[in-house]
């Protein structure tokens, strides 16, 4: 039986997509949430001085999507061909191009910088998400299924959905420009796998 262990701080952030995919395979894991204030014991022995980290049977696998298209390629939500596995990561890239434009918005939101958030939500968070949402709208259009890519589930789907459902419960009025995202929030939360790890997840603000 292999072993899988998820070390990540005691939120969802980076560290959520590696789980969700663990959840949604209904694979057992360790799911290794890290206080804060042990971070600066353990960062010495990380590869790349950070979180999350991903072990497999021992072995160390750092950075947030190298894990998650690992995992996905292991359980099968990367794509049903080489092409849709390239669209994959493309949009999971994209997505993190999102998530640099948006982090100074984020850092202040959640108290670890100073400045104006209400500034920020206005002049680079809200530009942002319609941006990059507008890129993904074109992608679940295309696709036709529901899904970003193809006719089944991948990880960037879980990735963006998790994304969703946050803005939905800080900032629903923002998704009323892009309804389907809402529609696809709800279609990949009632697989039920993702559907049991939501409602036990330890509960966290973000």
């Amino acid at each position: 039986m292999v072993h899988y262990k998820v070390s990540y701080f005691p939120i969802r952030g980076a560290g959520e997509i590696a789980r969700q995919i663990l959840a949604y395979a209904g694979q057992d894991f360790e799911d290794n949430r890290i206080p804060k204030e042990e971070w600066p014991a353990i960062k010495p022995s990380t590869p790349f001085g950070q979180l999350p980290l991903l072990e497999v049977d021992g072995k160390v696998l750092a950075q947030s999507h190298a894990i998650a298209r690992y995992l996905a390629r292991q359980f099968g939500i990367n794509g049903k061909c080489a092409w849709e596995e390239a669209q994959v990561n493309s949009i999971a890239d994209q997505y993190k191009d999102y998530l640099n434009e948006v982090r100074p918005f984020f850092m202040v939101k959640m108290g670890f910088a100073e400045g104006d958030a209400d500034a920020l939500a206005r002049d680079v968070f809200a530009p942002a998400f319609k941006k990059h949402y507008g890129f993904f709208a074109n992608f679940l259009k295309s696709a036709g299924s529901g899904y970003l890519v193809g006719d089944s589930l991948t990880f960037v789907d879980l990735l963006i959905a998790q994304h969703t459902a946050d803005l939905l419960t800080n900032s629903p009025a923002l998704l009323e420009e892009f309804p389907q995202f809402k529609a696809h929030q709800e279609k990949v939360h009632s697989n039920a796998n993702i559907k049991k790890w939501l409602e036990t997840r330890p509960e966290t603000p973000y």
